[in-house]
């Protein structure tokens, strides 16, 4: 969903007008732009609109937040640095990437989308049978290319006339549906969407036996020999052959169900013009009933006027009152019992006029329920200072362990310890002395710590050792170290 968010930003105008420009260069089969090309390209589609006068400065921020969002890809172009500093500042280019072409469409066709071009597509029946002729000549003659080209046609029309469909009854439903019908808009408009539902419905009845007697002479060439062909010269070359052909055969189920259906099912060209005929059902008695009321005189006009004199002519208040409720049926308001937070301080005889007002929460004001503690809120995580401080970390359990390995090495006699060696040996004595009992303030046996590998033997000894480090002399009085 993160594509779609440029129609929400806040210079949504501006990111529409840059993505317009890239589609209207992508019609001129242009497909990677950089910022001043954008500008030009918004100078000539833009007009007058204020959101598309852009300079090629104010064009790359917008640029760099749709590459962020996913709708543009970018790439370095070095061959438009004129000079060694333009080189050096980075000349990019940008191109639609796939989702974020077709999240651009989505968002341009619903702003595009108008109901009065809503109509049935009658004449791609005569190509669909042309269609399905040509398909069973090139199978039989075995021409894969010309398979491929026809399967295809075939998909494209009709997903169009699906399409066409749905939109054409959804439109019409709107207008069958809708109590804010004009009669003259109906009236003058009602004979041509007679006459084309039933010019469709006609056809569609005289070419669905033709439809599906071509339809059963594809099938006795052989489907899977056409599918296999159709898949061969399929050029999705990124896909298996296999897939290939499991997408062919699932879309020439849907062709066969289309013309012929499956089982007891009825097809979709039945349905088809089964939906086309209750559809001028429907407007034929939307007809009858704006003739009817444009007969007797009573339309919601008239109705309101009259209600209007009804009230004008109430007798009382009360009356007006009494007629408000009963036509348009709105209930009393609706009062919440809540504990005041001092009980003694408001009488419980007060009037609600002249009591303080007790503190509701807005859940119990808009839906009447008690308001709950609800889902918890989001953890905000910094991702980013986590994993720097987990590198951190890393980098210093590895010079750790180095160190610890160079003390094993080179044990700590007639030597110098480095500060992160000087660092582990102190640990190590710090366990070492940790794990030991002392009694009488003597060493019984010996005591020992490890670490990274490492493992550090403190012994009792007559003589004090000395260990000479990076920060002065380590003076250990009456103990030997051996470090392994």
């Amino acid at each position: 969903m993160r594509l779609f968010s440029f129609a929400t930003a806040e210079k949504r105008t501006e990111y529409l007008w840059v993505l317009r420009a890239f589609d209207h260069a992508r019609a001129n089969y242009v497909v990677l732009l950089h910022a001043g090309e954008v500008a030009s390209i918004l100078g000539r589609i833009g007009g007058d609109d204020p959101a598309a006068s852009l300079s090629a400065q104010e064009v790359t921020p917008l640029l760099e937040q749709l590459h962020v969002w996913g709708l543009l890809e970018r790439s370095y172009d070095g061959t438009r640095a004129a000079t060694l500093a333009e080189y050096r500042n980075r000349h990019f280019v940008y191109q639609f990437t796939r989702p974020g072409y077709h999240a651009f469409r989505a968002v341009e066709d619903v702003l595009s989308s108008r109901g009065e071009d809503a109509s049935l597509s009658r004449l791609a029946l005569a190509d669909l049978l042309a269609d399905l002729t040509d398909l069973a000549a090139a199978n039989a003659a075995g021409d894969g290319e010309l398979i491929i080209r026809k399967l295809m046609r075939l998909d494209a029309t009709l997903s169009d006339m699906a399409e066409r469909a749905a939109r054409f009854y959804l439109v019409l439903g709107d207008l069958v549906r809708t109590t804010e019908i004009t009669p003259e808009t109906f009236l003058a408009h009602k004979d041509a969407l007679l006459s084309h539902m039933r010019e469709f419905s006609s056809d569609l009845a005289r070419f669905a036996p033709k439809l599906t007697a071509a339809l059963e002479h594809v099938q006795g060439t052989g489907v899977e020999r056409l599918l296999a062909r159709a898949a061969a010269h399929d050029e999705r070359v990124l896909l298996p052959i296999a897939e290939r052909e499991a997408d062919w055969r699932s879309r020439w189920r849907g062709i066969e169900h289309w013309f012929v259906g499956v089982g007891s099912a009825p097809s979709e060209a039945d349905r088809l013009r089964e939906g086309t005929m209750s559809a001028i059902a429907a407007v034929l008695a939307l007809l009858r009933r704006v003739t009817e009321t444009r007969k007797g005189g009573v339309s919601r006009e008239s109705q309101l006027r009259h209600l209007a004199g009804w009230f004008a002519a109430a007798p009382s208040e009360e009356a007006a009152h009494a007629l408000f409720g009963a036509v348009f049926d709105l209930g009393r308001p609706r009062h919440f019992a809540m504990p005041h937070a001092d009980a003694e301080a408001v009488p419980i005889g007060l009037s609600w006029w002249e009591a303080p007002p007790v503190e509701i929460s807005r859940t119990l004001a808009e839906t009447g329920r008690a308001p709950s503690a609800g889902a918890p809120g989001k953890v905000v995580r910094n991702e980013s200072g986590i994993r720097r401080l987990r590198e951190v970390q890393l980098e210093a359990q590895r010079r750790r362990a180095e160190a610890a390995a160079s003390l094993a090495a080179g044990g700590v006699w007639e030597r110098e310890l480095s500060e992160s060696e000087t660092e582990v040996l102190l640990g190590l004595l710090d366990a070492a002395l940790s794990a030991r009992v002392p009694v009488s303030a003597q060493v019984r046996g010996p005591a020992t710590g490890s670490g990274n590998g490492v493992t550090l033997t403190l012994t009792p000894s007559a003589e004090s050792m000395v260990v000479h480090t990076a920060r002065g002399r380590l003076h250990l009085d009456g103990l030997s170290v051996d470090v392994r």
